[in-house]
């Protein structure tokens, strides 16, 4: 018999965790301090940053943070003690809902406690063994976790490829049919590592062909895209044939939680059998309230001048890189992913150069998660960000290209990482 700790012991540690060590606090959880936004400091040192999800800049809005710490003073964080469906519930709750609802116009919301766990149980509850699962091969991890749960057939379709998706579609419902199942479709709107947005559209179209139901998590949409930030379902013209709308609330509202939308008997059902929401502690009345705030902002003309902004900065920070010569995939939202060839100690050279003489923090990318051989710096745009951010931040990235096929980031000595 082998002793669980001591077969970890002996473990190398994987791809990421055989580096921890030499990384930890720098490369892998580094250390980021002060007011949320575009400058903090990274290891006592002001750095430019390009790594929050903090698309519209809420985090630090003074609504907000009045909004939070009144909540936080008058209720605590221990209130509602308990899940939502013994002892965990307010009314402030279901307003919270019932705003989610009319904005993403569905019959009825279901407020997550926490957006990944929420995601992941929402597929557990939906899906019988007889029901097949369609899904975008390069959905986020929260959707993987869920669909591994799913015991019965699962098949993936190259990534915002239509016409796979299609292929795999169609055969997805013969089998369906055979085992007296159904098809639930999941796909991202936005997909968060590349910035593209999915092709929701021509998949909302395949249901004049196939019956199939679509659940898309729209994370890094919600809030953000769309004519009045409704989502990436608003931004291509196609909500009504979206059947259940995630949004998560870590992104364009800078908070804890998520919510699913779609038809009142639908989301009842989740409520009744979500065992991440049944048996967890319900979402706190202190950020229930300040999430109400963020709605309110969200939905006003002060959320679409938020929203200009961002993308304003976007659209400004990734034209600038085309225009360097810089691959940035398929990037379209607030998540530009800046690829570079190059090794891993090629990657913790570059990464130390940026942070340490240019004062940039932006997270990197390297194998597994990604291709041996490639690197990703994910640089992520938010209303608070300004233009002399962006061209300060092109201008460094010319020379660290410059620098890089030079060979002066060449070798593949991981002591490099060793800067503590």
């Amino acid at each position: 018999m082998v002793d669980i700790f001591e077969r970890i012991h002996k473990d190398s540690g994987g791809p990421i965790g055989q580096y921890f060590e030499e990384g930890f606090g720098y490369y892998m959880y580094p250390r980021l301090e002060g007011e949320l936004g575009p400058h903090m400091t990274f290891n006592g040192v002001p750095v430019l940053n390009w790594s929050l999800n903090n698309y519209l800049g809420l985090a630090n809005h003074p609504e907000v943070r009045k909004a939070d710490a009144e909540a936080a003073a008058k209720w605590g964080l221990a209130y509602p003690m308990g899940a939502r469906m013994m002892t965990g519930h307010t009314r402030y709750h279901e307003q919270l809902e019932k705003m989610f609802a009319k904005f993403e116009k569905k019959e009825d919301a279901f407020l997550y406690n926490f957006g990944y766990q929420g995601i992941v149980s929402t597929i557990d509850a939906l899906t019988a063994r007889h029901d097949v699962i369609v899904y975008d091969a390069e959905c986020h991890a929260c959707l993987l976790d869920g669909i591994r749960l799913h015991i019965g057939e699962k098949f993936k379709y190259r990534h915002n490829n239509i016409e796979d998706c299609e292929h795999v579609i169609k055969r997805a419902c013969e089998v369906a049919d055979q085992n007296g199942g159904g098809v639930l479709l999941i796909t991202e709107g936005v997909f968060g590592m590349t910035g593209a947005m999915g092709i929701l559209d021509k998949i909302a179209a395949l249901k004049k062909k196939y019956n199939f139901r679509i659940m898309i998590d729209d994370a890094h949409g919600f809030g953000l895209l769309g004519e009045h930030g409704r989502g990436t379902s608003e931004q291509l013209g196609c909500m009504d044939d979206i059947d259940l709308y995630i949004g998560a609330f870590a992104k364009s509202m800078a908070s804890i939680g998520g919510f699913v939308a779609g038809p009142h008997y639908v989301i009842n059902y989740l409520r009744a059998n979500m065992r991440s929401q049944m048996y967890a502690k319900s979402l706190p009345l202190a950020f229930v309230l300040g999430n109400i705030k963020r709605m309110e902002i969200i939905d006003s003309p002060e959320g679409d001048e938020l929203r200009r902004k961002c993308l304003q900065i976007t659209h400004a920070i990734q034209k600038g890189f085309v225009e360097e010569g810089f691959d940035i995939g398929e990037a379209q939202a607030c998540v530009t992913p800046v690829h570079v060839h190059g090794s891993v100690g090629q990657a913790t050279k570059m990464v130390k150069d940026l942070r340490e003489n240019y004062k940039i923090f932006c997270s990197i990318v390297i194998y597994p998660v990604i291709p041996k051989g490639m690197i990703i710096f994910r640089i992520v745009s938010t209303a608070a960000h300004t233009m002399d951010d962006v061209n300060y931040t092109l201008s460094a990235f010319k020379e660290i290209k410059a620098k890089l096929d030079a060979g002066a980031y060449d070798g593949d000595d991981i002591a490099a990482m060793t800067i503590l």
